[in-house]
């Protein structure tokens, strides 16, 4: 069989294109960055502030879990000095802190609460289903409750604890029962709001009801606007079917990071417009309302993603307000920096592609240079925004090599492409990096650019997979993702593609291809993020699918 040969290069000179062209280009793509950034970065304005010194918030819950303390490991112990700091600084933003346990230290709470002064504590039993534990937390809030009847002002027997399944409904009644009876504070029950409906008998075991209303964690996702209307329909609603005692809103909240459910987005913005909503109708309407939670949580990334770890009104590393009062509330506070390294960047993509050209004895196509504006644009606008992603959602020295290696993978790839397009030098195929030593059409920019796509592919492959078999707290890679393939993409088209398809190249693209379908059916069309993801996933497939190996002679 004959050798059908890829042409490495144009096969004739074109006409000169002027360097007015590429510095053109380049004016266009650094404006262009710079008014996508100043877009992202509009700040937005809320006729309440989220947080008002002067307007106190009735109640958050606190965990006081700093850098890696976690309450996953048992020998985790938060000392006292550390509880004051936090409670010191609660004490500026409200006069109640709710907690969820006595184990890790957290028993010392009360205490500290009471010598500071002014902070009331609404005290937690954790149940579960190990019983000597249920008894060793009942004992301890019992006895905390009798020591400090001034600070602690009720008491929240178990929390979620039939939602996990881990106790039955007549169990949890008869704890309830047992521990009213040891104190005089009143006593409740913490759950979803429609655990409340499903066990009814637990209502009249309680002195008031305690209901979680999460808008973005309802099995039908509410999006950020209409989250304070949708906690006071199910208020109102749980009014109606339990209308004999109190019924405390015990978490409601928004996180700021995290992957979109449908269309609810965490957003730095979208949690202050919804703490701040929500505050405002509680107070016009006189409910209590307890916000989820004081300081952002790190260590539940590892139970529920991303998302689970910035519900936070304080920076869990800077210990400081998301929100000052009269500050701007932006998505991206630091958006200068990251326009900044968008720009360097795009300017470094043009730049390699002229230097290369300085070795080469003839000049790019027009179609080249718009390549390269594309490439250097979409990589200088998207940089921030994967930088971003990267540094909220990588945890574990796994999560901080898979989305470092996208990133790097998103900054190699349009430089590299850029050598490429200009020289008229097409994507190589994984065989030219893996295959047969003797087979092998081997360069250092045939080197970088396989190694380059092959990383790409491999984690798009497995975060595709990811998307089909265990979706709920995966983050979508869109942006280092697209600073990635698009580059390819403008690449693969850089000449006809002669040869056989590769069969690597043509798994990974089908694989990719089947998982962009199930996923857009799967997160809804409001979900853009899931939707500019499998774009990718479908641009970067067909990418893959045009590759071409040269055939052996046989």
């Amino acid at each position: 069989m004959a050798c059908e040969q890829v042409i490495d290069g144009p096969s004739r000179r074109t006409e000169p294109i002027s360097l007015r062209t590429p510095l053109a280009l380049l004016l266009v793509s650094l404006c262009a960055i710079a008014a996508v950034w100043w877009w992202l970065a509009t700040p937005i304005t809320l006729a309440r502030a989220p947080i008002d010194p002067n307007d106190k918030v009735q109640c958050v819950s606190y965990a006081p879990f700093r850098g890696e303390q976690t309450p996953l490991n048992e020998w985790t112990h938060i000392e006292a000095d550390q509880l004051e700091q936090d409670l010191r600084q609660l004490k500026q933003i409200t006069d109640c802190v709710r907690t969820y346990s006595i184990e890790n230290g957290l028993d010392q709470v009360p205490a500290v609460a009471a010598k500071i002064g002014g902070l009331k504590v609404i005290q937690g039993i954790w149940l579960g289903s190990n019983r000597a534990k249920n008894f060793a937390q009942v004992a301890t809030a019992v006895r905390l409750t009798k020591e400090l009847p001034d600070t602690i002002s009720a008491l929240v027997v178990g929390n979620e604890v039939l939602l996990r399944g881990e106790m039955t409904t007549s169990d949890l009644t008869a704890i309830i029962r047992s521990v009213k009876a040891q104190v005089t504070v009143p006593v409740t029950y913490a759950d979803v709001w429609e655990y409340w409906l499903k066990n009814r008998e637990v209502y009249d075991a309680v002195d008031f009801v305690t209901i979680h209303i999460l808008p973005y964690w309802e099995d039908m996702p509410v999006k950020a606007k209409f989250a304070a209307s949708h906690v006071e329909a199910i208020r109102e609603r749980m009014a109606v079917a339990f209308p004999e005692k109190e019924i405390l809103i015990g978490e409601t909240g928004w996180p700021s990071e995290g992957r979109m459910r449908e269309g609810a987005l965490p957003s730095r913005t979208n949690q202050a417009r919804v703490v701040s909503e929500i505050l405002g109708l509680a107070k016009a309407q006189k409910f209590r309302v307890n916000l989820i939670e004081a300081y952002d949580q790190p260590w539940k990334r590892r139970l529920e993603g991303t998302v689970g770890g910035y519900w936070g009104l304080i920076d869990s590393v800077r210990r400081q307000l998301k929100y000052p009062p009269g500050e701007p509330i932006s998505n991206f506070p630091f958006w200068k920096w990251y326009m900044g390294a968008g720009m360097v960047l795009s300017v470094l993509v043009f730049a390699v592609a002229g230097i290369t050209l300085r070795r080469r004895p003839w000049t790019p196509r027009f179609s080249a240079w718009l390549g390269v504006g594309i490439s250097a644009t979409s990589a200088g606008i998207l940089l921030g925004i994967a930088a971003d992603k990267m540094l909220y959602e990588s945890y574990g020295w796994g999560g901080w090599l898979q989305w470092g290696a996208l990133l790097l993978a998103g900054i190699f790839s349009p430089i590299f492409c850029a050598q490429a397009l200009v020289i008229g030098r097409n994507l190589p195929s994984f065989v030219d990096l893996l295959g047969p030593r003797e087979g092998r059409k081997w360069s250092k920019l045939s080197a970088v650019l396989g190694l380059t796509l092959a990383v790409t592919a491999v984690i798009a492959a497995e975060t595709a997979l990811g998307f089909v078999f265990d979706p709920r707290y995966r983050d979508f890679p869109y942006a280092s993702l697209t600073m990635a393939v698009v580059p390819f993409a403008l690449l693969m088209l850089n000449r006809p593609q002669i040869g056989v398809r590769p069969i690597a190249e043509a798994v990974f693209a089908g694989l990719l291809a089947l998982s962009a379908v199930y996923v857009v059916l799967n997160e809804g069309r409001d979900n853009w993020q899931a939707m500019w993801t499998c774009a990718i996933y479908l641009l970067f497939a067909f990418t893959l699918w045009r590759a071409r190996a040269e055939q052996s002679q046989g």
